[in-house]
């Protein structure tokens, strides 16, 4: 469930005048769907195969033609066509992301149907996930989610809440100027009419 921390701290960073609730819920979902992949296994589709794990349902295109697809609902979700492209985009390219920055698999196929190629990023200091709840509850599940909350939790929230808090200053600030402005006009107009 750690690829729904981006879209959580976007949404936190961002607020929620840009990203209603719809779409952080829509987001969560995004980040989280390339996975059904996983059924491939059942299927008997190979890991390495185009169709198997960490393959097309990972890839830019998939991320970028689900959230193009996403956007006919975007009246649905109140805000710009524009942020939900971006947002839902952003949500669902990022599982490939943090895929390959796991130690184990095969990699992500980033530029499947155009390159069969899988890829890792240099910097790998996630645990690979098991596959199944099941598995989550051994010692090497808490492991792995020790990795993701240090790796990938950790950093997204603090940046995250940093970034709101600015937000909140800065509109504080922005608030008590035009209230400095209004009051200040307003004291000039009436001394001018004594």
């Amino acid at each position: 469930m750690t690829h729904t921390a981006v879209p959580i701290s976007f949404w936190i960073a961002i607020g929620n005048k840009l990203v209603p609730f719809r779409l952080l819920l829509t987001g969560i979902v995004f980040s989280i769907l390339p996975d059904a992949d996983v059924v491939a296994f059942k299927l008997g589709i190979p890991y390495e195969s185009d169709w198997g794990h960490r393959g097309f349902s990972h890839s830019i295109l998939f991320a970028f033609s689900l959230s193009v697809l996403a956007c006919v609902l975007s009246a649905r979700f109140r805000t710009r066509i524009e942020i939900v492209l971006l947002y839902l985009f952003l949500s669902i390219v990022s599982h490939g992301v943090l895929d390959a920055m796991t130690t184990g698999g095969l990699g992500v196929g980033f530029l499947i149907p155009y390159s069969s190629e899988r890829f890792f990023f240099e910097l790998r200091p996630i645990r690979v996930s098991p596959i199944g709840i099941k598995n989550f509850l051994t010692e090497r599940g808490v492991i792995v989610l020790k990795s993701e909350w240090v790796n990938v939790w950790i950093p997204l929230l603090s940046v995250s809440v940093s970034i709101f808090f600015l937000r909140t200053l800065a509109r504080r600030i922005r608030l008590a100027r035009a209230d400095e402005n209004k009051n200040g006009t307003v004291g000039s107009t009436t001394r001018t009419r004594k």
